[in-house]
């Protein structure tokens, strides 16, 4: 199915660089903006798919940006920030 490449790429992407692979989801979404995949991972792995100072992040963005314009779309990715994370901040 050419039309979810983006979303099989990433996640066969993340998982290969995780501890927890089997926690990896995402979900594809379309709208005006293009294709938006948003990746969740175990609490635990949020670091390595940020990597330091966002680098990790910012080459998987980078790497899908590519996917993205092979498939005639702009795909954006939103790390989803895990729940157990943000216990105890307040909402601003």
């Amino acid at each position: 199915m050419a039309a979810e490449a983006d979303k099989e790429f990433l996640t066969s992407l993340v998982k290969a660089i995780v501890d927890h692979p089997d926690e990896v989801s995402v979900e594809r979404k379309i709208d005006e903006m293009g294709v938006l995949l948003s990746l969740r991972v175990h609490p635990m792995d949020m670091g390595q798919v940020v990597g330091h100072q966002g680098s990790t992040a910012k080459a998987i963005r980078t790497l899908l940006r590519i996917v993205g314009v092979k498939n005639n779309a702009r795909v954006n990715l939103k790390i989803e920030e895990p729940e157990r994370s943000t216990e105890g901040q307040s909402a601003e």
